[in-house]
C-alpha cells in the first residue's frame, strides 16, 4: 500500500506553501490496524477525516444489529464531510478493512479556506460524489432483488469476485452469506457464469442484463435456453 501526502489529495493540491505548513502543522496522522473502528455512526467529531493509507468500509446498523453496507473506499479520500459541515453526529460507522493511516484535520482549518475556489470546488466535488453514490444505494436497496445486485455488481465489479471472499463479497452487498451462495449456485446451474480454480467467467452476460432489467432470475430448467428464445437468438448451426 501507498501512503499519500496531503498535498497530493486534490483538495489541497492549491494551497501555498505556508497555508501546507499549516496544513501539516493541524492534522494529527494517526495509525490503524484491520478491524479498527474510526468512529461510530452517532460520534460528535471537530474533525475531517482524511483516508492517507489502506481501505475503509462505512455501513450503518439496523435496530436488529444488521451491517448495512454503504461504500468501500480506498485512499486517498476524504470521510465525513457532511457532519463537518452541517455540525452533525457522524451518520454511519468507519472501520478499516487493512491496517491504514488516516488524517485528522480540524473543521476549522476547512472553514478558513472555504475562500479559496479551488479547495472549495473539490470539497463540493466530494459531496456530490458522496449524494450520488446515496442515490445508488437507495436505488439497489428498495429497488433490486437479491439475484439483481449480484448480477449488476458482477457486470460492472467482475474483479471483486475473483478477489475477495463469498462473506466480504455478500456484505458489500447486504446479503447473507448463504443467499449470496445460493444465487452463485443457481447462475452457475443455469450456465450464466463458470467457475474454475475459483475464478469467475461471465458466459452470457444477455443474461445478467436480463436478471437486473426484470429483477428476477425465472424459475426454468433451462433459462438460457428460455432467454435465447425470447431475443431471437439462433445457434449458427441451425
Amino acid at each position: 500500500m501507498v501512503m499519500y501526502k496531503l498535498e497530493e489529495i486534490e483538495m489541497f493540491s492549491s494551497l501555498s506553501g505556508s497555508h501546507l505548513k499549516e496544513l501539516y502543522d493541524q492534522t494529527h496522522i494517526k495509525q490503524y490496524a484491520k478491524d479498527s473502528i474510526v468512529f461510530y455512526e452517532g460520534d460528535e467529531s471537530q474533525y475531517l477525516h482524511i483516508l492517507l493509507d489502506g481501505s475503509i468500509k462505512l455501513y450503518k446498523t439496523t435496530p436488529k444489529g444488521t451491517q448495512i453496507q454503504i461504500n468501500r473506499m480506498g485512499a486517498p479520500a476524504m470521510i465525513g464531510e457532511y457532519a463537518c459541515f452541517e455540525n452533525q453526529p457522524f451518520p454511519a460507522t468507519c472501520e478499516f478493512i487493512t491496517e491504514g493511516v488516516m488524517g485528522l484535520l480540524p473543521f476549522d482549518f476547512v472553514y478558513k479556506h472555504l475562500n479559496n475556489s479551488a479547495f472549495s470546488l473539490e470539497i463540493i466535488k466530494s459531496l456530490t460524489g458522496k449524494v450520488a453514490l446515496l442515490s445508488a444505494l437507495v436505488h439497489k436497496e428498495t429497488v433490486l432483488s437479491s439475484e439483481a445486485k449480484v448480477a449488476d455488481m458482477m457486470m460492472r465489479k467482475l474483479p471483486i469476485f475473483n478477489r475477495l471472499k463469498n462473506n466480504e463479497i455478500a456484505s458489500m452487498l447486504n446479503l447473507t452469506p448463504e443467499t449470496f451462495s445460493r444465487i452463485l449456485t443457481k447462475f452457475k446451474k443455469e450456465g450464466i457464469i463458470s467457475v474454475k480454480n475459483q475464478q469467475i467467467t461471465i458466459e452470457y452476460e444477455e443474461a445478467l442484463h436480463n436478471i437486473v432489467e426484470t429483477n428476477t432470475i425465472k424459475d426454468c430448467t433451462n433459462c438460457i435456453a428460455h432467454f435465447k428464445e425470447q431475443i431471437g437468438y439462433k445457434d449458427k448451426d441451425n
